[in-house]
């Protein structure tokens, strides 16, 4: 079983022991703490060192705990940080901060005060006398391109006007902090950072290894700040490529791939790194003919024995190419795609869920060649017939969940050379059109503006157009028209397929509520009183219907919700995914 050493200490005791010689490994992600966790953190401790604003007197006996710190002796000597950097961090400016204001005060409690900060922040000789030049905490972040703010900070006291990092800011915080408590308290100044340091409480977890570090790591949080899985994986990664002697080549690329991320993937569940983790889990999974609709959390799927998959350089080769793949995605790349797999993939990027982003990485993880390629009719095809397929069990069968049970039976078939058929899963063609027909397209439905989007992409003229640009989904026929005139037979039809369009969100502001005649000229686009130009839209069918109508009646979104239906059932036609392929099967009922 692996020793911990773990000891309730207060800052003071834990930071003045001479053992204390702190090391922020380069694996570590950068300081994230901003404003807002530091005013946290000044208003508990205020609340707590000087009870009901002084009026209430202090409890020198009390604790305030501020969280664990987990570390190990590293092979330098160094307590080597796992978890609890930015608190650790944090602390550090926020005593700095006090020390500079002491400045040349001569009263007792401020010296007294003075020179204990002085041995938290500084390593001392043994006569307790600090060297200004020996910082109780270093830092070697790799991905950090602020961290020399941090000690120069520490060493200096000092902040210049063009030092705009977190520490930077952080610092800048504390001082404004401190010098308010000053003006406020002036009889109090020397308590407050007193009772920080011998009440605040931290629980050191001393592990006798980096693996047991790592597994306490796991399963704590910084405050605020919760540790992403792939700070996790990071430093598995970090520790396979050091056995491998490779750890800066790792440490260089990684702050890359990180970088590359964040701008190519958007996670309402983590951070982007976890995305391209989640996107290879996937690829995994079917590897492992995983078909289980139960998903394990990212973090207990990566960890099976001992974080075997991580300590491969395969993996982390496998995540740069999947990267890169995601990056041309969205940047649109016309040198990797043809123009048709552009369209099908701008239509993706309005899917109903996030489950296509998967599906694809499969696809692309076992089909790409050696130039990480795809075989661009095959994966048309493989477009096509997954926006089908989603698009229509989005409406038959509503969550993402129940998608989960056809599609991962549809990846294991991928990595076994099978083609992609959903055959157990094939459409009734008639049932598709009765769901569809009585199914409300309301804008807050996300398949709404997928059905849309889709049905855009139909015609042939369309340019492609940018992932950048924010479209919204249009009323064709307006409803406050509607509000105001009474025209409708059935007011049904405003929430139809057929009175939906996408519209640019900067066109559709001004246009929402006007009649069509109205909507034209914002539709093609103006110059206004001013003889500024104002471009239309470059959606290719509402510049057709601008040209050809004066107006667009209950009637005609009648006839082009049939239109659309019809091209969609076709669409699932001519993609395999029905239970019949006789056309006369299939005709929408045209009115």
């Amino acid at each position: 079983m692996s020793k911990l050493n773990v000891d309730q200490k207060t800052i003071k005791d834990l930071f003045q022991d001479k053992r204390s010689d702190f090391l922020i490994p380069d694996y570590q992600r950068p300081y994230a703490w901003k404003e807002m966790e530091c005013q946290t953190l000044w208003d508990d401790i205020f609340t707590f060192a000087i009870p009901d604003d002084g009026s209430t007197e202090f409890d020198s006996n009390s604790e305030y705990f501020l969280g664990p710190i987990v570390t190990f002796k590293n092979d330098n000597g160094k307590m080597e940080v796992i978890d609890g950097q930015q608190r650790l961090t944090t602390l550090m400016l926020l005593l700095r901060a006090f020390y500079a204001k002491f400045g040349h005060m001569q009263d007792e409690a401020s010296l007294f005060t003075k020179q204990n900060i002085e041995k938290c922040l500084w390593k001392t000789n043994e006569f307790g006398k600090p060297n200004m030049n020996a910082l109780k905490i270093d830092s070697e972040v790799a991905t950090d391109e602020d961290k020399n703010d941090f000690l120069e900070i520490l060493r200096t006291g000092t902040v210049n006007k063009t030092q705009k990092s977190n520490y930077a800011i952080n610092y800048c915080f504390f001082q404004t902090c401190i010098e308010t408590f000053l003006s406020k308290y002036p009889s109090y100044f020397a308590y407050l950072p007193t009772r920080i340091m011998n009440n605040c409480i931290l629980l050191p977890i001393e592990a006798e290894s980096q693996d047991t570090a790592l597994r306490i790591f796991s399963t704590l949080n910084d405050r605020g700040k919760p540790l992403s899985d792939a700070d996790i994986f990071k430093a598995q990664f970090y520790k396979f490529y050091s056995h491998l002697g490779k750890k800066d080549e790792f440490i260089e690329r990684w702050k890359k791939l990180e970088e590359l991320c964040k701008k190519t993937f958007r996670s309402n569940t983590g951070t982007s790194m976890d995305e391209l983790f989640t996107r290879y889990m996937y690829y995994i999974r079917a590897l492992q003919g995983n078909k289980s609709s139960t998903t394990e959390a990212l973090r207990k799927f990566y960890e099976k024995d001992n974080y075997a998959l991580l300590k491969k350089e395969e993996t982390f080769d496998n995540l740069i190419i999947l990267a890169r793949f995601w990056e041309d995605i969205s940047n649109q790349d016309k040198d990797r795609f043809t123009k048709k797999l552009l369209r099908r993939l701008f239509v993706l990027n309005y899917a109903p869920n996030g489950m296509w982003t998967y599906f694809i990485s499969v696809y692309f993880m076992h089909n790409k060649d050696q130039n990480g390629l795809l075989e661009e009719n095959a994966f048309f095809d493989f477009l096509n017939k997954m926006i089908g397929f989603i698009w229509t069990y989005a409406v038959t069968n509503p969550g993402v969940n129940a998608l989960r049970i056809p599609v991962y039976a549809e990846m294991i078939n991928i990595v076994n050379n099978k083609p992609v058929a959903f055959h157990d899963f094939k459409f009734d063609p008639q049932s598709v059109e009765n769901i569809f027909s009585n199914f409300s397209f309301k804008n807050s439905r996300p398949i709404t503006k997928a059905m849309i989007t889709w049905w855009t992409f139909q015609n042939e003229q369309q340019e492609l157009l940018s992932l950048e640009t924010i479209f919204e989904t249009e009323h064709i026929y307006a409803i406050e028209r509607q509000n105001r005139e009474q025209l409708l037979y059935d007011v049904r039809n405003l929430e139809t397929l057929g009175n939906k369009a996408l519209l640019e969100k900067r066109i559709n502001i001004r246009a929402s509520d006007y009649r069509f005649t109205d909507k034209i000229k914002y539709y093609l686009g103006f110059t206004n009183s001013r003889g500024q130009e104002k471009e239309g839209t470059k959606v290719q069918e509402l510049i057709d219907l601008a040209h050809s109508m004066s107006d667009f009646t209950e009637t005609d979104i009648q006839t082009r919700d049939c239109k659309i239906m019809s091209a969609f059932l076709k669409f699932l036609q001519d993609n395999e995914l029905t239970t019949s392929t006789k056309e006369n099967q299939i005709n929408y009922h045209l009115l």
